[in-house]
């Protein structure tokens, strides 16, 4: 569970999406975010959460997520059976903020149980305890996922999508990433500026078979080498060329590109 912290997560905004998650959580709304690897949705939810108040609590989907690892379930404790409640139920419960990460990962028949939160029943029911759950005011869902890499068999239904506003997330515009990199990583305003270089001409290689460019995440972590120290060449090949392909001909490319820009 990821409580408010003592300064407010950095977020630079690209548009209205601050007033608009505003409204949303005023008005009792889920939200749905929708955007690339490392364009910073996870770091948005954590700069609302901080701004409205509201804990965080974070779950990362996957596969094998089932509604028990949502709601909860019976656990031994010595000699007595215990009830735990799930990060979902805690969220409902206290109030909280519950983001559920990548959410297209998890199961189908798991994704069910959080229908009911999101209409004006704003209701959990736990079936293995028999309670219906009222959630507390100021309990909002948060699910986020990337478009890019669904495909029919992965992707969320319509009755599912439809219950959620949705926010779009792009890679943010050069100076605004540079500005970000330079702030997040510590490396000069040049040094940001030719990381955000590098990307967006990495960028352009979806058509040569890249599954995903580099995020701004990415750019951080390669800032952040060469603030420790780490020869930009060698960060960037490391940092920001190396975890996006296992393509030979990609990483020559990409190569290229860095030692031309560096």
């Amino acid at each position: 569970m990821t409580m408010p912290a003592s300064a407010t997560p950095y977020y630079l905004p690209t548009g209205d999406e601050v007033e608009t998650f505003r409204a949303c959580h005023a008005r009792r709304l889920p939200v749905m975010l929708k955007g690339p690897t490392g364009c910073g949705k996870t770091r948005f939810v954590e700069h609302m959460a901080h701004l409205l108040g509201r804990p965080l609590i974070t779950v990362a989907c996957h596969d094998d997520l089932s509604a028990s690892d949502l709601t909860g379930r019976y656990l031994i404790r010595g000699s007595e059976t215990v009830w735990m409640d799930g990060p979902l139920t805690t969220a409902a419960r206290t109030g909280a903020i519950c983001y559920l990460d990548e959410v297209v990962e998890a199961r189908q028949d798991t994704l069910v149980v959080i229908h009911p939160l999101t209409d004006d029943r704003r209701v959990l029911p736990i079936e293995k305890t028999g309670e219906l759950l009222e959630a507390a005011p100021g309990f909002q869902l948060v699910v986020s996922y990337n478009p890019g890499y669904q495909h029919a068999l992965k992707d969320l239904k319509p009755s599912t999508r439809q219950r959620f506003v949705a926010l779009e997330f792009e890679v943010p515009p050069p100076a605004r990433e540079a500005e970000i990199v330079a702030h997040e990583s510590g490396v000069p305003a040049r040094t940001a500026r030719a990381l955000v270089d590098i990307a967006t001409q990495v960028r352009r290689l979806r058509d040569q078979g890249l599954a995903e460019g580099p995020g701004t995440r990415l750019l951080v972590a390669t800032g952040r080498l060469v603030a420790a120290g780490v020869s930009p060449l060698t960060a960037c090949r490391t940092a920001l060329a190396a975890p996006l392909t296992d393509d030979a001909d990609l990483l020559a490319t990409i190569d290229d590109l860095i030692t031309q820009t560096l």
